[in-house]
């Protein structure tokens, strides 16, 4: 038998193991395993409800949290980090690693390019951008790294813009970026808890005060508290000025329910590992239709037309299964619901900060309003700020509480605790966490 014809035996057999496969160029490729489950299977929504109403009910979410492995013997709050795989995806993504190692590169050499478009047509559909704007990466890092390396439109003197409340190494390769090519660096520093006027005002004041301002980091949620800026109207005014707008929504997507146009702005990185709940190791890259000539391609690859997007980026050998599990997740996560999973998180936030509010030993950091808190949020206690505190309190919560937070660094206030539900996470667990707080003064 020829190798053609055991990998069409193969194939066809991979399509009846994985139904409702997801294929929908006509070049031929391997079928993407997409969630084993139908929609009778998934809870029923209740009728009437809007997502907020939906939020509460705690009936519902105990079935959803069903599709979920759980843990043992700790409340994990601390779901930043990366996405848990629901058990459907994660049954798709074993599916997809068996096959890969099964056939190794005979399918990977005549086949996989095909099944990574459609994972990326996939994506660029789901962000509501066109193909040709995607790049799949292995994370929001390497995309965000990437656009403010390959950034072609500084001059020596000019300026470039960040936050305290920006991703660490992000800042740091603002700085590098400064220092190697004779730049000024704008260090904004929002405060401890802050509403989306607050927020503009800063902005609007580093502004007017940096004329020489051309290029700005901005974060579209905080990995440290889970902030939302007003990423819309401050990529509005920045473009009124000549300065370009390098976003990251490494945290936002599948944390908040949006769309990138609704954005503004012509560069986005993405994780799909956290929020949208696939494999770990994939990310994208999004680049506007018409915004590539002011990112050079990566080193050594060419794009004399400045119409590809894939040329900003070289990641080599990628872990296939992953990109063939994308379709699988967006599919469980569209299922659920973008508006309802950010409704279910803000909810949980505001069950423990709400009360942690009223505690005198508790300073709720992130945001002061509605609009600018999401299911991502922080605490720390009254006048304790540096990292030692915050490695103390950590521990503390977990050896006495059975908490499971991390620390966060990098804010112009000092150290934080971070919590981070999940869709699964329950009122039960957030309640541990409130005892946890009420005993911690």
């Amino acid at each position: 038998m020829s190798e053609d014809a055991t990998n069409f035996d193969r194939r066809s057999m991979l399509k009846t193991l994985t139904a409702g496969a997801v294929c929908t160029l006509a070049a031929p490729g391997m079928a993407h395993s997409a969630p084993q489950i139908s929609a009778a299977e998934f809870p029923a929504f209740p009728k009437g409800l809007s997502p907020e109403s939906l939020a509460g009910d705690e009936s519902f979410w105990a079935k959803v949290a069903l599709f979920y492995d759980t843990a043992q013997g700790i409340v994990n709050l601390e779901h930043g980090y990366w996405g848990k795989m629901s058990r459907p995806v994660q049954e798709a993504y074993v599916d997809n690693t068996r096959m890969v190692n099964t056939d190794l590169s005979y399918y990977a050499r005549k086949h996989y390019k095909d099944d990574e478009r459609v994972s990326t047509l996939k994506v660029a559909k789901a962000l509501g951008a066109r193909e040709d704007e995607v790049v799949l990466t292995r994370n929001a890092t390497e995309s965000i790294h990437n656009l403010i390396r390959q950034y072609n439109r500084l001059e020596p003197d000019d300026a470039i813009l960040y936050t305290d409340i920006d991703y660490p190494s992000f800042k740091d390769t603002m700085r590098w970026l400064a220092a190697s090519g004779n730049l000024e660096a704008v260090e904004v520093k929002l405060p401890a808890q802050a509403n989306q006027q607050q927020i503009l005002d800063k902005y609007i004041e580093a502004f007017d005060k940096h004329p020489n301002l051309k290029l700005m980091l901005l974060t579209h949620v905080s990995n440290q508290h889970g902030l939302i800026l007003p990423v819309a109207k401050i990529s509005a005014i920045a473009k009124l000025r000549g300065i370009d707008v390098i976003c990251d929504c490494a945290q936002s997507w599948g944390l908040l329910d949006f769309n990138i146009t609704e954005l503004n702005v012509d560069w986005a990185g993405f994780n799909l590992h956290k929020w949208i709940g696939s494999p770990v190791g994939v990310g994208a890259l999004y680049m506007k239709k018409g915004s590539l000539k002011k990112v050079s391609p990566y080193p050594g690859e060419s794009d004399p037309k400045n119409t590809s997007v894939s040329a900003r980026v070289h990641t080599a050998t990628v872990n296939f299964a992953s990109i063939l599990t994308l379709p699988a997740a967006i599919d469980f996560h569209n299922m659920l619901g973008g508006a309802n999973k950010e409704a279910r998180l803000r909810y949980l936030h505001a069950l423990w900060a709400s009360e942690a509010r009223k505690m005198p030993h508790i300073e709720v950091l992130g945001g002061s309003d509605g609009e600018s808190c999401s299911g991502m949020g922080a605490f720390r206690l009254v006048g304790r700020t540096t990292l030692e505190d915050a490695k103390n309190l950590q521990q503390r919560l977990e050896n006495e509480f059975g908490v499971f937070t991390v620390v966060r660094v990098g804010l112009s206030s000092g150290c934080c605790i971070r919590v981070t539900p999940q869709v699964f996470t329950s009122a039960n667990d957030i309640s541990q966490l409130l005892i946890a707080l009420k005993n911690l003064g």
